[in-house]
């Protein structure tokens, strides 16, 4: 199962959590105090830029006949997709800009180049999935509900199609996002009317209109005779953004060591411990500077759990001083190679196709869905929390988890 109690889970004492909390509490009111002029000099020249590589694609795609204008009309289509994508339109909607009072870089007005209905998006990723973030039943970005990614989602036969289904949704990931506040699972539970529904679906339909009218309507059409070619590019370039977002999202959120929880863990929960369910809920990927860009710096998944409302390009210094914390708490800081994070997240996916009964370890310690109770399994596991008596050292998570790996399974009674 999934954890229930985030205290016993991360080996830290009440007093720990509260301090732990207080110091990102800092981390935050500093970074509010120090934003000025060098960023938004940021924020300004990325829509430049993005706006730049926009108009050259489509320029350059009037003459999409040619197969040099097609390739690099449609790269700078892709690029300038996949930054008002990540770096903008996910980052200016999080209300990271609002500070500056722009009316045209504000999270009440901006409506970004895909298909989900920014009202939509909001409510569905801003609130839900960013207050309950990864707690089974209440987050509907665990599976996006058609993946079965922790044990905790209860096994039903057309889950042998994961893999399968994993495919679909990063080929047509707009269209998933766009689909996501329809929220399938209250639907079936019957938590959510099927007029309610249909009131979201004409929501998405009219931006689903407008978009494919732009990009496959209007702009082959300014293309003259070249209009096939420029349909083509268009729908490469929406591809490429497709794929590149669902590999960033799923880098963040189903590796290894970022973990789910339950609804009781939520019965106590106070801001400390919110803080805490970010930093375990999320993973990293190693990335320089053009990828931590391409990404919208969401290469910072646990920075951005933790301030989704700080501006995305202060999430590099912000991660130092994020490190050092779990540092000195004992906690682990989940990251790795891009490549890594993904094949740990494929792994899940694939793997769960499966019932529980035909997969090695359990409920509580497998590498995808883990609680509390997965040092109660092992033997001669120390117990206490905090500061070790006999070292003078914190004793937290990190180690527990290294300890973990020593400590043989304990005997049935």
């Amino acid at each position: 199962m999934a954890i229930t109690d985030i205290d016993a889970y991360a080996h830290l004492t009440a007093a720990d959590i509260e301090a732990l909390g207080a110091e990102l509490d800092t981390i935050r009111r500093d970074v509010e105090d120090s934003r000025g002029e060098r960023d938004a000099r940021y924020v300004h020249r990325t829509i430049a830029l993005q706006r730049v590589l926009a108009a050259g694609g489509r320029a350059t795609l009037l003459f999409s006949n040619r197969r040099i204008a097609w390739c690099a009309g449609t790269a700078m289509l892709a690029l300038a997709k996949i930054i008002e994508n990540m770096e903008l339109g996910h980052n200016v909607m999080h209300g990271q800009w609002d500070w500056m009072n722009d009316p045209e870089i504000h999270s009440s007005s901006w409506e970004w180049d895909t298909t989900c209905p920014s009202v939509q998006w909001k409510h569905s990723h801003n609130f839900v999935h960013h207050k309950y973030t990864n707690v089974v039943g209440m987050d509907d970005d665990v599976g996006y509900g058609i993946l079965r990614v922790t044990r905790d989602q209860r096994w039903e036969w057309w889950n042998i199609g994961n893999p399968v289904y994993n495919l679909i949704l990063a080929t047509a990931f707009e269209w998933g996002v766009a689909l996501h506040h329809l929220e399938v699972e209250k639907i079936r539970r019957g938590d959510k009317t099927w007029r309610q529904a249909l009131r979201d679906l004409r929501i998405i339909g009219t931006k689903v209109g407008k978009q494919a009218a732009k990009d496959y309507l209007i702009y082959p059409a300014l293309s003259g005779r070249n209009w096939k070619t420029t349909l083509t590019a268009d729908a490469t370039a929406n591809l490429i953004r497709n794929y590149w977002a669902y590999l960033v999202i799923f880098c963040g959120h189903f590796p290894d060591g970022a973990e789910k929880f339950t609804t009781a863990e939520l019965a106590e929960e106070d801001q400390p411990r919110w803080y805490l369910r970010q930093m375990l809920g999320s993973a990293n990927f190693r990335a320089g500077p053009l990828m931590r860009f391409l990404s919208g710096n969401l290469s910072h998944q646990i920075e951005h759990h933790l301030f989704p409302d700080l501006p995305s390009n202060r999430y590099e210094e912000i991660a130092v001083r994020v490190r050092a914390l779990c540092d000195k708490y004992d906690l682990p800081y989940t990251t790795g190679s891009l490549a890594r994070q993904y094949l740990q997240s494929f792994r899940t996916i694939a793997k769960l196709a499966l019932p529980n009964a035909l997969l090695a370890a359990t409920a509580d310690d497998a590498p995808e869905t883990a609680s509390e109770l997965r040092f109660a399994v092992r033997a001669g596991m120390q117990e206490h929390f905090g500061v070790d008596p006999a070292t003078g050292k914190r004793r937290g998570l990190r180690t527990a988890l290294r300890e973990l790996k020593r400590a043989p399974i304990r005997a049935a009674a």
